[in-house]
Formats: C-alpha cells, structure tokens, sequence
C-alpha cells in the first residue's frame, strides 16, 4: 500500500492544487517500510490526481483542497484525509493508527471565509483574499514562471517550460543539499532528513538560484553558492504587508503576534502569512516569502540526473 502526502521542508503543504512534492511511503501491515519524495509534474487537479494514481498510491494526506480536486482524486481511486498539518511523517503514523481526522473539501472558492490550518495544528476562521489583492500561494521552492506551455524559446518537459540552459536543464535529478545564512546558521537539510531532492531542472520547481546551480553538474560533484535574494526568494515587498481589521477577519482575535496561518485569494488559493502586529481593532499580516529579502548559501550535491 501506498501513502502520499503534499510535502514541504518537513511538514504538510497546505495546498494540494500548488503542491510541487509529494511525499510517498510504502506501508505494509501498518507500519512504513520506506518512503521517497517525488516531484510533481503538472498543476491542476486532474494533473495531480493521475500522477498519483500511476503510481498506484491509494491515499492521499494534505492540508487544504477543494471540491474539484476531492473528485478528481476519489474518481481516480484515492481516499482523500484532508486538513492535515504539521510533521509529514507523524500525519502518516497518526493516520496508520486511526486517529487522523478527515475534514473533507475545505477550501471555498468563492471568496467566502473558510478555514485555515494554523501552523501548530490549531484551526481558525479566517476571511477571503484581502479586498482588491490577488496573491499568489507562498512557500516551497517556488519561482515566478512556472509551469505553462512550450514558448519564448524555451524547451519544456511534463507540460513545464524550461527556464534556464544547462546541460541538466529538463532532466530530472536528485539532489542533496545544506542551507545556511551568512552566520552558518542551517535552515534546511535533505542530508537530516536522509533523502534526496527530486525536481526536474530548469523547470521552476526551484530557487532560480539553486537551478542554475545544478544545470552544469556531473552527478557525485558538490558545489557552494552564495545567492543574493534577486536568486532566491527576491526582496521583500512592502506592498504585501496586510493591515485588516479584527472584526473584518473571524478567528483572528485568537491569533498571536508571530503565528502563521493560511488567508484565501480571490481566486479561491490559500496563501501563508504571518502575524506581525496586533492591537485591540486591528492586525498586520505578512504575505512575504520568509525567506524574502535574505542572502542564502547552499551545499549543494548531484546525485542522480536522468532524461
């Protein structure tokens, strides 16, 4: 039996239609016997839902999904536990021994309030997109330009344009990595977690940064490189500090300066952000990647590359 989970960094991604990992393990008599992270070649429900169902995985784990993609999945075959949080392989463990929650579709894509999966596992209500903004989701390697048809010159692969040029660009590979910030501080760590990286190169699935890195490797050769934002996950942007009010914003008078939780765009998409001030009417929200703004360093090793 085969289990999968929307995956990043660790944790559950909340966004089963912007997914860009899965996370797949191979259960037997309720126990993991091996799992793998696998990249996701193609956006959309239908798009996903058949990748899954190749791979003969019969249940998917995630945080936030709709009802077209409730269908898509269950019309494929796959048992569907939504409004998972947290630590990936503990939702698995949880699910393994019945205690796993499903919520069913809980995303609106109406522009109505919906629920939203705050960082540390609790629930609040939270409003639609911010009135007037549309914001795209946050989070994950995610690069501007993704996914779209062959043009521009650009090769593509899976349905992906092809961003860059390299001779690994369309292939995909398997990468192990170390992030640290200027101070040696480590961020992230495929090596901690005991698994490669699989994406497809060049196609946006990654830092433009970390891509162009892994374009010209041989598979066994590390390199290091120091990318500014503008190659990472660009500046911050002023324009993405929300100001809403409390009352305008159910569940936000539970939240707590710091907390993340998910808002939903007017295109009915999930986007993370971040409690930066509060008051007694009023709370400052922070749309900007996490990383935004910040100068990052990476080990970076090329372990497989295949066609």
């Amino acid at each position: 039996m085969k289990i999968a989970v929307t995956y990043e960094n660790g944790n559950i991604f909340q966004h089963f239609g912007r997914t860009e990992y899965f996370k797949v393990y191979e259960v037997e008599d309720g126990k993991i016997l091996s799992s793998e992270v696998i990249s996701s070649n193609g956006i959309g429900h239908g798009a996903l839902a058949g990748l899954l169902a190749d791979r003969d995985i019969r249940t998917l784990i995630c945080g936030g999904l709709g009802g077209g993609a409730l269908n898509a999945l269950t019309g494929a075959g796959i048992e569907v536990c939504a409004g998972a949080s947290g630590d990936a392989d503990a939702a698995v463990e949880a699910y393994l021994k019945g205690e796993l929650t499903d919520t069913g579709a809980n995303c609106d894509h109406h522009g109505e309030g919906h629920t939203c999966g705050h960082h540390e596992g609790e629930d609040h209500e939270c409003c639609g997109g911010h009135e007037g903004e549309d914001h795209e989701c946050c989070g994950g390697h995610e690069e501007e330009g993704e996914g779209g048809g062959c043009c521009g010159g650009g090769g593509c692969c899976g349905g992906r344009q092809i961003l860059i040029e390299g001779k690994n660009a369309g292939k995909n590979v398997k990468v192990h990595y170390r992030g640290t910030f200027d101070d040696g501080t480590q961020f992230d760590s495929s090596y901690d977690r005991g698994e490669p990286l699989a994406f497809i190169c060049g196609a946006g699935m990654m830092i433009r940064g970390f891509d162009k890195a892994v374009a010209d490797m041989e598979v066994g050769q590390i390199v290091d490189v120091h990318l500014m934002p503008e190659e990472a996950y660009g500046d911050r942007n002023p324009e993405a500090i929300l100001e809403v009010a409390i009352a305008q914003l159910p569940g936000s008078e539970n939240l707590k300066v710091g907390d993340r939780v998910y808002l939903q765009n007017m295109a009915g998409q999930p986007f993370p952000v971040t409690v930066t001030a509060k008051d007694d009417t009023m709370i400052t929200l922070d749309a900007n990647h996490e990383m935004a703004g910040k100068e990052l360093n990476f080990r970076i090793e090329l372990v497989e590359c295949e066609d």
